[in-house]
């Protein structure tokens, strides 16, 4: 409660002081974000690429692999019909009658059918374990190019940030402090009329007998109200918190 008072208690004219030195406070670390530039996104972006292609790369390896078993699979079975072949082939040696021949020379024949049936898929198994493999090669060229710009950027971007860590931290830390001396009301429309603005300037001084966000025109009398500070008067244009200029 004593904390609510206290803010009560700030006159106009403080309260504008600090949403004025707030405003240069938060256009203090815009321009040090400014200075990263694209630097973070672009840092996520290959971070997610990379992501994207080591996923890929780890089903491509797994397919590869399960192609290889099937070819090794289907030599193994090549192997057992012939033995199959040569079994029934020495049981026909021995048969008392046609029919018992006929049926060996049926499953002689069944067994040639499944070798050129697994022969002819091993072939296409081959075939696409070639083409996988050539697509998994053009991936991980990607993905090792992808990785050294990765490691560029992000070194880029980690001396800038070390370069301007402590003093983005000292500029928060201020802002929260100025925040502290103004009513959430105030606070809450600080905020939402930065995020509306392309430039992020919330409050703005009068220039030259103009907005100094919109650059329109303010009537003289409205001037020395913004001057007297007994009040909070937004610009009519594009609604930015009006103060008096510095000079």
């Amino acid at each position: 409660m004593a904390a609510t008072a206290s803010k009560k208690e700030v006159s106009v004219a403080d309260k504008l002081d600090a949403l004025y030195e707030l405003q240069k406070i938060d256009s203090e670390i815009d321009r040090i974000r400014t200075i990263r530039g694209e630097l973070p996104l672009e840092v996520q972006d290959l971070e997610d690429e990379l992501t994207g292609l080591d996923t890929r790369l780890k089903k491509l390896a797994d397919e590869i692999k399960e192609l290889e078993q099937e070819v090794s699979d289907r030599k193994n079975a090549v192997k057992d019909a012939e033995n199959a072949i040569a079994k029934y082939k020495e049981q026909q040696k021995n048969v008392r009658n046609n029919r018992e021949y006929e049926s060996l020379d049926k499953e002689i024949e069944f067994q040639g059918l499944e070798i050129k049936l697994h022969e002819k898929r091993s072939k296409e198994a081959k075939i696409n374990i070639s083409n996988k493999k050539e697509i998994y090669d053009e991936a991980k060229i990607r993905f090792d190019l992808r990785k050294g710009d990765l490691t560029t950027k992000q070194g880029e971007l980690d001396e800038i940030v070390s370069e301007t860590r402590k003093e983005e931290d000292t500029l928060l830390e201020k802002s929260d402090k100025a925040k502290a001396l103004i009513d959430e009301r105030l606070v809450t429309a600080y905020n939402r009329l930065r995020n509306n603005a392309k430039n992020g300037l919330a409050v703005v001084p009068v220039d030259r007998d103009s907005c100094g966000g919109c650059f329109n025109k303010i009537p003289p009398q409205r001037q020395l109200d913004i001057q007297s500070k007994k009040k909070v008067i937004v610009c009519e244009h594009c609604g930015r918190i009006l103060v008096p200029n510095e000079e």
